[in-house]
């Protein structure tokens, strides 16, 4: 097990704005696991909050206080009929891979959503980010739905793979 020690784990504060829309860009620009084609602007950050008002979020540190990623529970519907049903985001700097942040920000998201009644969480990945379609099988998601030829990210058509996983 990877000793996670180095690490503080605390829900996303104001003071997160710059480091995550950073990590967030770093994404946009480097890969299908964000879905802007360019880079967003710091005020970009305000939706990470909205998104997930009652919903938990994360950003885990080390211990010097840099960002070491980030993720969110949100509303996958604003309808009080899915309200048991949150989308889970989650974004870890590429040098940090490996160490099992991974694994504990999800599943600090899970306890903390399951504990305000969430039963079900679903991931929207893109078909070209095979790493976390295969992240996801391995954590107890199952493929649910295919949104064929859905996106379009620097000329490249994909689809949206919807994953879903029971708390």
């Amino acid at each position: 097990m990877p000793d996670l020690s180095e690490f503080t784990f605390s829900p996303i504060a104001d003071t997160d704005r710059e480091p995550v829309i950073d990590l967030f860009n770093y994404y946009t620009g480097h890969s299908f696991a964000a879905y802007p084609e360019q880079k967003v602007p710091y005020g970009f950050f305000t939706l990470f909050p909205e998104a997930c008002h009652t919903y938990p979020s994360v950003a885990a540190k080390s211990q010097d206080g840099i960002l070491a990623g980030f993720g969110l529970l949100r509303a996958h519907n604003p309808m009080p009929a899915f309200r048991h049903a949150a989308e889970i985001t989650c974004f870890i700097r590429p040098d940090l891979t490996g160490k099992g942040l991974g694994s504990e920000m999800p599943a600090r998201l899970e306890k903390k959503g399951k504990d305000q009644g969430i039963t079900t969480i679903l991931a929207s990945i893109s078909s070209q980010n095979e790493g976390s379609i295969r992240f996801h099988a391995g954590h107890g998601f199952t493929e649910c739905g295919r949104f064929k030829k859905v996106g379009r990210k620097k000329g490249i058509i994909f689809d949206t793979v919807w994953m879903q996983k029971f708390i």
